[in-house]
């Protein structure tokens, strides 16, 4: 699983190769402890316009389906399992119309111990951002008007995957790791073949897990009310 990640960059640094067109007025600043339902930026390709536009937008993370009678539905749906997206009614049509990157710096993940829960931060040995496969959805609040600026609401999914090598020992779950090539296609709103390409992006993930780092870092990352740079730090196992 991800339940809690780095975003130590913004706008054009954060999103880099992916080419974005647009970005977002009021994006997040950046965190060192982004926990569910807080604000984050994510990559989507705009299918309403002609040819799709490539945006970098703010997002609530927790996925909210349109179908939802109340927002908080989305602090259970922060990940996904990639492998059932189709079995479950809150990802299935996102899965085909609105499909999204989450860039990031890295990620925390806790490994169980004898001696109790150790967070490790993993993140790429280059420094270079890392891509999340995600899903995105629009609800609409009923309790607002038609011209109210917060009547939408912008959420999002990040996608699982089993974990491997190193990762594995870990944790049994990692997010879905995406290459700038896989999230090209990830993104393109006109694609018909989505299985085949979540199925590729699949495939390669273990490549690019085996590129990435990881080390013991501070269980003050614990508490989401810790938010600085030495919260990724490494500090005696």
């Amino acid at each position: 699983m991800c339940g809690r990640f780095v975003v130590a960059n913004a706008g054009s640094e954060l999103v880099g190769v992916l080419r974005v067109d647009v970005e977002g007025d009021d994006l997040p600043a950046p965190s060192f402890n982004i926990a569910p339902t807080a604000p984050v930026a994510i990559v989507l390709d705009s299918a309403k316009e002609e040819p799709p536009v490539r945006r970098l937008e703010t997002a609530r993370w927790g996925l909210v389906p349109s179908w939802a009678k109340d927002p908080k539905i989305g602090a259970r749906a922060f990940n996904a399992r990639s492998e059932e997206l189709e079995d479950k009614p809150m990802f299935r049509g996102a899965l085909h119309k609105r499909r999204a990157i989450i860039p990031a710096t890295g990620y925390y993940e806790w490994k169980t111990t004898p001696d109790g829960k150790i967070p490790h931060f993993i993140h790429p040995a280059d420094e270079q951002p890392m891509f999340f496969a995600g899903l995105y959805e629009w609800w609409k609040n009923p309790a607002l008007g038609e011209d109210d600026p917060d009547r939408w609401l912008l959420s999002f999914t990040i996608l699982t995957r089993d974990s491997i090598g190193r990762l594995g020992s870990i944790h049994d779950r990692m997010p879905l790791f995406m290459d700038p090539d896989h999230a090209d296609a990830w993104l393109d709103p006109t694609t018909d073949n989505v299985r085949d390409v979540l199925d590729a992006a699949h495939d390669a993930a273990p490549a690019i897990a085996d590129t990435l780092d990881d080390h013991v870092v501070s269980k003050a990352v614990g508490n989401v009310r810790n938010n600085g740079p030495e919260l990724i730090e490494p500090v005696e196992d």
